[in-house]
């Protein structure tokens, strides 16, 4: 008697259910993708108990007929592969958001489904119901132009997927997290999700183009993104990248503000985290990460989107020409952003300068509540700021045609210095504050970065070639990047299988740990794609410079020595920030000042 046999159609499809379909979150992800591909222009996503008990997803698309309805729910039927000229279907040209084998049946197998769906030009409507894998026939019924499906006690015909659960509120946030990514990446469909009656979003069809996307990206990331961010445009190859990325000094402690989407499909990317990281290395502090929104347009015959169950991930045909053009655009638009600091540096400023410490954070529209003592309280609260100023605060005489061109410079101009340590400048609209130390040190390390590129980075050879070894794997990853970590100054070979052999440093890191270096390269090659070590590693070399070569704080500086490094500052690209992502200057608008002491 054979031990080998054929699987029941419904333990067939409840395997691919479990594949597809790992939580409620992926059923909604499933079906709104359906709802895209037919063209909807408004999309309603109801969910009750986390997702479990309901999933309602309503769309005013092209929607089904009879006939499409029953095939609609047949394993490996679907609409979305494109037909080559010898009649073959082409699983190397997906253009749509859908097909893994589609997700109906799936469904259909672990819960109760029904969808009821009405074409454009049809006079009614017509419903089908899967439950547990059994399938109903088509019959008319009431309904509107496009589709809705109905997901009810999902899990029920696989109890044991059960106990896997999350909470409800997990289950929830999973469920608003998929809806928000396809969300940004289809600004142009209109968005509502509910959960037990009360709305956890709604958003408006926006208009085409750049302001569109960004007013969806900031409807959904929030206003502070939106205020900090610079537009991302470029071209390489035929591959589009278009988005927006927040200035360095808008940054979080986690990754969770970055989204990549190709060809309209998020997608979660180990290559986004490296080509971001690298891109913004020269700004944040390795537990600090930066907030991007990032869309690729490629030709859908250079990427698989079929590498992973739930479409989560997809594979580049370059994987290396995708993120150097990720890495390469992100640079040049920060560089554009010159000195710019993020609006939110004003905001926590005004906040901590409050007397009241306790009151929520600086929204723009804070007024002081009229009570008693606030007037004396006020008044003694300046004076001790007064006091305090005047003690190793030296005021600058402004000549008459300075005090004139203030309005035609962005930092304005040198009006004080504060414990010799702040400069203070005069804008047309308000005062700036830059920490002198800070500031002059990113630009001497701007200056080392732009000899460097020029000149190349120095090396010096070891008199003892060092043999590191490693798994075979990782020499075959470095010995592969060989080139452009010689461009770093680190020359390196494959020496035999499993180890590298080390010949060249850079010239600036003096004495050196090569093993431990090329272990951290050989990991973040692994993890990222992106030799972050070594450029961790001559940046903090070259800081650490920078540092020595600033000008200090504590010393006194002339008006012409002030004026000469806001100048300076306006000219040279990443001045806002330091090494680390902290801001090097801080710049408040009269009208908020205003406030802060109760004017407005």
């Amino acid at each position: 008697m054979s031990r080998i046999r054929r699987l029941s159609e419904g333990t067939i499809n409840r395997i691919a259910a479990g594949e597809v379909v790992e939580r409620p979150a992926s059923a909604v992800k499933e079906l709104v993708e359906n709802a895209l591909d037919a063209g909807a222009r408004h999309i309603d996503i109801a969910i009750d108990g986390g997702g479990r008990d309901l999933i309602r997803v309503s769309d005013d698309g092209i929607g089904m007929s009879a006939e499409e309805l029953a095939l609609a729910v047949e394993r490996h039927a679907t609409s979305k592969l494109r037909v080559d000229a010898g009649g073959q279907e082409d699983l190397h040209d997906i253009a749509t958001l859908g097909f893994r084998g589609e997700a109906l049946p799936s469904i259909g197998a672990v819960a109760r489904l029904s969808i009821v769906s009405r074409t454009r030009d049809a006079d009614s409507a017509h419903r089908i119901s899967v439950e547990g894998g059994r399938v109903t026939g088509v019959e008319p019924a009431s309904g509107r132009t496009g589709t809705q499906i109905e997901v009810r006690d999902l899990f029920y015909a696989t109890p044991a997927r059960l106990k896997f659960m999350k909470s409800e509120r997990a289950e929830t946030l999973a469920v608003s997290d998929v809806v928000k990514r396809l969300a940004m990446a289809h600004p142009e469909v209109g968005f509502t999700l509910t959960s037990t009656e009360r709305n956890l979003l709604r958003l408006e069809p926006e208009l085409p183009g750049e302001a569109g996307r960004l007013m969806r990206l900031g409807a959904i990331m929030g206003r502070d993104f939106a205020e900090n961010a610079i537009a991302i445009d470029a071209m390489r190859e035929e591959i589009g990248l278009a988005g927006f990325a927040g200035l360095p000094t808008y940054n979080r402690g986690t990754a969770q503000m970055q989204y990549l989407f190709v060809n309209g499909r998020p997608v979660r990317d180990k290559l986004i985290v490296g080509a971001v990281r690298g891109a913004y290395a020269d700004f944040l502090a390795r537990d600090r990460h930066p907030a991007v929104a990032l869309f690729v347009t490629i030709d859908p015959r250079d990427v698989d989107v079929n590498v992973h169950p739930a479409k989560a991930e997809v594979r580049f045909r370059d994987a290396g020409l995708v993120r150097g053009l990720i890495v390469g655009a992100l640079k040049r638009a920060l560089s554009e952003a010159g000195h710019r600091a993020s609006t939110t540096v004003a905001g926590a400023t005004l906040g901590a300068l409050r007397p009241e410490t306790t009151t929520p954070a600086y929204t723009g529209t804070w007024r002081p509540e009229p009570r008693p003592g606030f007037a004396e309280e006020r008044g003694a609260w300046q004076g001790a700021f007064t006091g305090l100023a005047a003690q190793s605060a030296r005021v600058e005489p402004l000549p008459q045609d300075e005090t004139e061109t203030a309005a035609g410079f962005a930092l304005g101009v040198a009006r004080g210095q504060l414990h010799e340590t702040y400069v203070i400048a005069q804008t047309a609209d308000g005062i700036v504050i830059v920490d002198q130390h800070a500031a002059h040190e990113r630009l001497v390390y701007e200056r080392m970065k732009k000899a460097m590129a020029a000149q190349g980075v120095a090396r010096q050879i070891l008199l003892i070639p060092e043999v590191v070894d490693l798994d075979e794997a990782e020499a075959e990853r470095l010995a592969a990047r060989a080139g452009e970590l010689a461009e770093l100054g680190f020359v390196l070979e494959a020496f035999g299988p499993g180890a590298v052999v080390v010949r060249e440093v850079p010239a600036i890191f003096g004495k050196l740990d090569v093993q431990a270096l090329v272990r951290d390269l050989a990991d973040d090659l692994t993890e990222l794609d992106e030799a972050l070590s070594l450029k961790e590693k001559l940046e903090e070399v070259c800081g650490t410079i920078a540092c020595h070569g600033s000008v200090r704080a504590g010393r006194r500086l002339t008006a012409e020595e002030m004026n000469a490094l806001l100048r300076e500052m306006e000219a040279t690209p990443h001045s806002g920030q330091c090494n680390h992502g902290r801001p090097t200057y801080v710049e408040l608008k009269l009208a908020d000042i205003e406030r802060l002491f109760g004017r407005r």
